[in-house]
């Protein structure tokens, strides 16, 4: 039988709700995500990220198409968020990260869609772009706990976070899944208009760890805490590849599960970049899991990007 989530064990003390008082303290000047905004989202106001005193959803359901110890046999319960702190100009999900898909919602209508996918029998509470949102979702909790919610919570992220806020989800999160997007911030710039981006990525990664550690699984496979990593690997090097798996190596851990994605397409506004304006190519690919392999990461999602690992490792 699972342990009980470290969170339900926070909200009997009391100390969930004392964290929910802190997360929307920061909406007030709106100091949630690195951005640092400063706008009133208590009173609606809007920054950024295009979202007030409520969050957006998208949608919510069992979603199959995750890492492998994020879906098992019943699925990642996932709940797309509308809008960003990011402005990737090659957002695949373009139609909620930019253009707000979805309704504002309420706490009891959260609690609600979050226990409707743990009745569908899903492994897990997976929130898509949540970093701007994060008081919006814990302010759900209670309600979802109270109604019976066990599973483990999976914190999904364009990988922009504050350290600060992060603080804040110790002990309720049980899984993070951060993307690493790019090892240059000229490039982090220019395609997601942000700055400093492999600062604060490297100090948010390292926060996440701090908390959850490597990816633990149980007996099926399944996952029960730890970080998971992505990096959508970019035509041109564009991700700089080599420099996010020599973090992760040398200051987080060579055992931290890894995704290297291959599904890069030109969407949204990067059609006519002349560097990001074509697919990803194999062999771009390939270069990206043989630099894994010189760096020695030794867990890697999908079992063909495994297979070719393990083939070169003996090589």
């Amino acid at each position: 039988m699972r342990a009980e989530p470290s969170y339900v064990a926070l909200h009997r003390r009391g100390e969930l709700g004392q964290r929910i008082r802190l997360a929307l303290g920061m909406l007030a000047e709106c100091s949630l995500c690195p951005l640092n905004c400063g706008v009133n989202r208590l009173e609606d106001a809007r920054g950024v990220c295009r979202t007030g005193r409520r969050a957006v959803v998208s949608s919510a359901g069992s979603h199959f198409g995750e890492e492998a110890p994020l879906v098992g046999r019943g699925g990642s319960g996932t709940m797309f968020i509308g809008w960003c702190n990011l402005r990737c100009r090659f957002c695949q999900n373009y139609s909620i990260s930019q253009m707000g898909e979805g309704r504002e919602t309420t706490p009891e209508q959260m609690a609600s869609m979050i226990l409707h996918l743990q009745d569908q029998g899903c492994h897990n509470i997976n929130f898509v772009s949540p970093t701007h949102v994060v008081p919006q979702i814990l302010e759900a909790l209670p309600l979802a706990i109270e109604g019976g919610l066990r599973l483990p919570l999976v914190y999904n992220t364009g990988g922009y976070d504050s350290v600060e806020a992060l603080h804040l989800l110790e002990g309720i999160f049980d899984i993070y899944m951060p993307d690493m997007k790019y090892a240059d911030d000229r490039v982090g710039r220019r395609l997601s208009g942000v700055k400093d981006y492999p600062v604060v990525n490297r100090a948010a990664v390292k926060e996440m760890h701090r908390q959850v550690g490597d990816l633990v699984v149980d007996e099926e496979g399944v996952a029960v805490r730890g970080l998971l990593v992505r990096q959508l690997v970019l035509p041109n090097d564009l991700a700089g590849t080599e420099g996010a798996l020599a973090f992760l190596a040398e200051e987080i851990s060579r055992d931290t599960y890894l995704n290297l994605m291959d599904q890069y397409r030109p969407y949204y506004r990067i059609t006519d970049d002349p560097q990001l304006g074509r697919p990803l190519s194999k062999h771009e690919y390939e270069r990206a899991l043989r630099l894994a392999v010189s760096c020695g990461m030794r867990r890697l999602d999908r079992p063909r990007a495994l297979q070719r690992w393990q083939m070169w490792r003996d090589e």
